[in-house]
């Protein structure tokens, strides 16, 4: 069954004014458009264009109503819940400093909350459900800008030895306040201690040592040196966060991360304990669908300090990027080591391409149409238009001149 899905695009203030609505071929809002949610969380359910096909206003609703049809027998048993969720996201601005818990770090925090009578609601609440929130994100602009996952150490003393470069050579150097980091970064633990200590004395701690350092690094980024070394990327990142949240622990906190530039088609899998960021650019990104979040900064939100501790993971990493795999004519798969979910892009050539489903899946088209045949039924999308499919159709088969991305459940899921 295919049954056709829409929403309105989130107006987050970090979302870009034209991003989400040049890709859907459609006039702006004329303000912010960050998100457009796909899928049947609560937070932002999907619509379901005619009502009537299924008796039911939106997706959320319909799956409560008739999992077996929806999501599969499997899937029902499971729970009727759609395992993933797939948005447009276009950011202007950056978003927060964050990181995402593992399954058994969601079900363990989310039971103490609820043992504490926390309401889900509230501002102070971490885990407002029990399940692990890993994602993926896609280029769709010609660059997509991050960070993410902590940078190699070797890096981050090249870093530091650039901004040392650069005080000596301004006209009232401040050598104390790069020291500040230095003696953090020599200890047993540098990332973990860097990151606790700019995060608690840089929230409003005693010593206001954490906002000199920041003060300093913000100045010193700005530096010819700076901008000609071979960190300039990073050092062009911190003037652009200071100027969007200036004195906040993430300026600093991002010198230690990776700094991304992925290109239009690359992606990055963002695993549980990777901090992250996104900067700028459009992409289609696919989730679980969790609403739990540990923010570090960037933001005006709740950020608890000794739960992002226990969840991020220090080790040192490359930027995480997820290579597309070749599986039929016409056909890449975004496959993460997760079941919840798997990102194909179809596009097809003088013969059509072809997609297995094995459970739900919901198909966007990118520049043109797309018509879609299944075991069942048959369905066509012009640009920008999504369709939700059931796993009855087993098999979509995608002709057209656009561009068919498709989330669905991956493979362990639907074993």
């Amino acid at each position: 069954m295919f049954v056709a899905i829409g929403n309105t695009p989130r107006d987050y203030a970090w979302g870009s004014h034209r991003a989400i609505a040049e890709f859907l071929g459609r006039p702006g809002s004329g303000g912010p458009q960050a998100e457009l949610w796909l899928g049947a969380h609560a937070g932002s359910p999907a619509r379901i264009v005619d009502a009537a096909s299924v008796g039911h206003d939106d997706l959320a609703s319909w799956i409560a109503a008739d999992p077996e049809r929806a999501l599969g027998p499997r899937l029902a048993a499971e729970g009727a819940r759609l395992p993933f969720l797939l948005k447009l996201l276009a950011a202007a601005e950056p978003l927060s400093l964050q990181a995402h818990p593992t399954p058994e770090q969601a079900r363990a925090g989310f039971a103490r909350e609820e043992a504490e009578g926390v309401p889900v609601g509230a501002y102070d609440r971490n885990y407002r459900d029990p399940f692990h929130k890993p994602e993926l994100i896609v280029a769709l602009s010609e660059t997509f800008d991050a960070l993410s996952g902590f940078r190699p150490l070797d890096e981050v003393h090249g870093i530091l030895e650039v901004l040392r470069e650069a005080d000596a050579a301004s006209d009232t150097p401040e050598p104390g306040a790069l020291d500040l980091l230095s003696d953090r970064l020599a200890g047993n633990d540098p990332l973990r201690d860097s990151v606790e200590w700019l995060l608690r004395d840089g929230r409003g701690g005693d010593t206001g040592e954490a906002t000199w350092l920041i003060e300093r690094v913000t100045a010193l980024a700005g530096s010819e040196i700076a901008r000609r070394s071979p960190f300039a990327l990073s050092f062009e990142t911190v003037g652009a966060l200071a100027g969007v949240y200036p004195g906040d622990p993430g300026v600093v906190i991002s010198l230690l991360l990776n700094r991304v530039r992925l290109r239009r088609g690359e992606a990055l899998y963002l695993a549980a304990g990777n901090i992250h960021a996104y900067l700028d650019g459009l992409g289609i990104e696919l989730m679980a669908a969790s609403d739990n979040v540990l923010r570090g900064g960037l933001t005006p939100k709740h950020i608890d300090v000794t739960e992002l501790l226990d969840v991020l993971d220090f080790t040192p990493i490359a930027p995480p990027r997820l290579a597309p795999l070749d599986v039929a004519p016409g056909v890449t798969a975004f496959q993460p080591d997760v079941p919840d979910f798997v990102l194909y892009r179809a596009e097809p050539a003088a013969d059509a391409a072809r997609v297995a489903i094995d459970g739900p899946a919901i198909v966007l088209a990118e520049g043109g149409s797309v018509q879609l045949a299944g075991a069942l039924g048959e369905v066509q999308l012009e640009r920008g238009e999504t369709v939700y499919v059931t796993p009855e159709e087993r098999e979509l088969e995608i002709t057209g001149d656009g561009i068919a991305w498709v989330a669905t459940t991956g493979v362990a899921a639907a074993s």
